[in-house]
């Protein structure tokens, strides 16, 4: 199918209409239908290996989470279909539903023996849900009843303690729209909203579970499934409760976006890509958002065409397990080849009608785009920096953690960072040294891991927090940013004298942005390059170093660090072309290039009790 021609006029930053978006969704559509099993029920992708949960419940997943973007497609023209993609999906449903379980060639996995199926049900309802005139209206008893027996099991606790609680919700509240178990339907309901509310810490920020995982989980997942359950519900009393949340959300959300369209990668399921523009369309849909809708619009599209013009898609059409194109150290073991396609929930701004500002209303820019930002996240331990002369994102880590993390566990690479960047690393190769990252070195020089990181403050342009090397060692870290510049400060209380140190920045590859490193206190002298290998920004990447040894039993060091995209100077620039930083005792006071300072005692950070 042709592309439609760019709308510079309407689009000025991407070119892209709603039409891009149609075709974009047509084209994924097509591409999967050569993978359909003989009846359509599951849709066998290829890729390097399947999950974890078998080939069976990954042609499961290729089916739904392909149903919700034709789903939003279809109840997004208001149920005109031409390419036929409904007529395919009730066809498929019908044969996956009639045996399910058994060996049949058609048949999916029961949701009581897989439990990657309970995860595909919320797909399966949400597209039901939003398609039901035309398709579930339209099919015979039997079949609808087929389909609600496979459905019925994701009504009870969830199996698994985190964002997983809102697919029951998902699927209990199609079958309260057509009417069937509906008191059971809302007790689920009202438990997976009890749920999550343990995890909302405040100003919109979900932990994805007993933990301190904060990433886009909280955009494309809990704020997702109960805010557009409560916007399809009609349920006002809900709505008035989540709706001011993802509006919070969004105000910090917005800032985690390239001007080149990317979002920040960090966290884990990055393969899912442009389902990061979830949330802003449904803060557009439901009217909760900061955000103009020719901003929405803009931040959108510029994600959607970040990843297809880098590559995203094979040659078949595809979408590939990575962030550009395929890049295995990103995926999870839970993931499979059709795992990418939740990406499908970006495509959410389709249900909006044609004439929807957000669709008529001229792009504008990105907060990335207009001013430099530090800005705190404070309920995750998170400071994010942008620069507008570039369009960069940073994002210092002090307070995030992964799901599993635990003292002395291997790190992370998607959480255990200090910093992450919209156009840097991070590194996954286990043998090639982390970047952004603050280490004790062994004798063999060995780095040690961060592990859970614990917040210790955030300020209006700075965030801290606490972590454990090894037993009976902890380390105070702070980021202080302006502008362009970072000071990295890491107060390590416990170590023997004499302990080796190295400090990390930015891993930059060849193509890449230009990065600075200059040691300020504690440190020595030289700045060393060290290779960090492939990142999901391309080949060849490298990351500056400093090194130190500790003298006492609290050892303080301080660096200066950049990243930037302007055009690299002809020479490393001094670091008092950064700031000025001056150190007593534990207090640093800084004094940034355009004359404002910041000061900030590292001491009153530091636990009573530690």
């Amino acid at each position: 199918m042709p592309t439609p021609p760019e709308n510079r006029e309407l689009s000025p930053y991407t070119g892209w209409t709603r039409a891009h978006w149609e075709t974009t969704a047509d084209r994924l559509l097509d591409a999967v239908r050569p993978y359909a099993s003989p009846r359509g029920a599951l849709i066998d992708l290829p890729g390097p290996r399947p999950s974890w949960s078998g080939a069976r419940s990954d042609g499961l997943e290729g089916w739904a989470r392909t149903f919700l973007l034709a789903a939003l497609r279809v109840a997004g023209s208001q149920g005109e279909d031409p390419h036929g993609h409904l007529a395919r999906y009730a066809e498929g449903l019908a044969a996956g539903t009639a045996e399910p379980g058994t060996e049949d060639p058609d048949s999916w996995p029961l949701t009581t023996d897989t439990r990657q199926a309970v995860v595909e049900s919320a797909s399966v309802a949400l597209g039901l849900r939003l398609t039901r005139p035309w398709l579930w209206d339209r099919l015979d008893d039997r079949t609808r009843r087929r389909v609600v027996d496979w459905l019925r099991p994701a009504l009870r606790p969830s199996p698994v303690d985190n964002n997983w609680w809102l697919f029951g919700l998902t699927v209990a509240g199609f079958l309260q729209d057509a009417g069937i178990e509906t008191d059971r339907a809302a007790a689920t309901v009202d438990r997976s909203l009890a749920r999550i509310e343990d995890w909302y810490l405040g100003d919109g920020w979900y932990s994805d579970g007993d933990n301190r995982a904060f990433d886009h989980y909280n955009a494309w997942a809990l704020h997702f499934y109960p805010v557009l359950h409560a916007h399809l519900a009609g349920d006002r009393t809900l709505l008035d409760r989540y709706g001011p949340r993802l509006r919070r959300h969004l105000d910090d959300h917005v800032h985690l976006f390239d001007a080149n369209g990317a979002p920040l990668p960090y966290g884990r399921s990055l393969i899912y890509r442009f389902a990061a523009a979830a949330a802003p369309w449904l803060g557009t849909l439901t009217g909760h958002t900061p955000l103009t809708p020719g901003a929405t619009r803009r931040l959108a599209s510029g994600s959607l065409r970040h990843f297809l013009d880098r590559g995203a898609t094979d040659t078949n059409g595809l979408l590939t397990l990575g962030w550009h194109g395929p890049y295995p150290p990103l995926v999870q073991d839970y993931s499979g080849p059709g795992s990418p396609y939740w990406a499908s929930k970006g495509f959410l701004g389709l249900l909006l009608p044609a004439d929807h500002p957000a669709w008529t209303d001229p792009e504008e820019a990105l907060p990335a785009e207009r001013t430099d930002t530090v800005r705190p996240f404070a309920p995750a331990g998170l400071l994010v920096q942008t620069t507008a002369a570039d369009g960069l994102v940073r994002l210092h880590n002090h307070g995030s953690n992964h799901v599993h993390s635990a003292p002395g566990a291997e790190d992370d690479p998607g959480y255990a960072r200090h910093a992450y960047s919209t156009r840097t690393g991070p590194s996954t190769d286990p043998e090639a040294p982390a970047d952004n990252h603050f280490a004790l070195l062994t004798a063999d020089g060995r780095a040690t891991t961060r592990g859970p990181a614990t917040p210790a403050g955030t300020g209006e342009n700075w965030a801290a927090s606490l972590h454990t090397p090894r037993p009976g060692v902890r380390i105070l870290s702070a980021t202080l940013a302006h502008g362009r510049t970072e000071v990295r400060a890491h107060l390590v209380l416990g170590a023997p004298e004499g302990t080796p140190v190295r400090q990390t920045g930015w891993a930059t590859t060849p193509a890449g942005p230009h990065t600075e490193l200059h040691p300020v206190h504690g440190y020595g002298p030289d700045v060393t390059e060290l290779p960090t290998g492939e990142t999901l920004q391309g080949p060849g990447s490298r990351a500056l170093a400093l090194h130190g040894v500790t003298r006492g039993p609290e050892a303080l060091f301080v660096a200066l660090a950049s990243l930037t995209a302007e055009a690299a100077p002809a020479a490393p620039a001094p670091a008092a072309d950064l700031a000025d930083v001056r150190v007593t005792g534990h207090t640093l006071h800084v004094t940034w290039q355009h004359g404002t300072t910041t000061r900030l005692d590292l001491d009153a950070l530091v636990p009573e009790d530690l």
